[in-house]
């Protein structure tokens, strides 16, 4: 998996039915807060926390987001 990119991160989206969607699709408004408080300076670790509330995905998720690349 390494070779591949593949990361795992421990967790998932916060929701009662696990069955219906195996995947979720971050919402464009969430990936453009997180642009705009990286281009504002904000450390990433700030960023993780607030969003993490209000979008239902972990900080890791988001961390995970924020540090690829096509993010820019």
């Amino acid at each position: 998996m390494e070779m591949q990119k593949v990361q795992l991160i421990e967790g998932d989206v916060w929701g009662h039915r696990k069955d219906i969607n195996e995947y979720y699709t971050v919402p464009s408004s969430v990936i453009s807060k997180m642009r705009g408080m990286k281009a504002e300076g904000i450390p990433s670790e700030k960023i993780a926390e607030k969003l993490a509330h209000e979008s239902k995905l972990s900080p890791e998720m988001i961390s995970y987001i924020l540090n690829k690349k096509d993010l820019e």
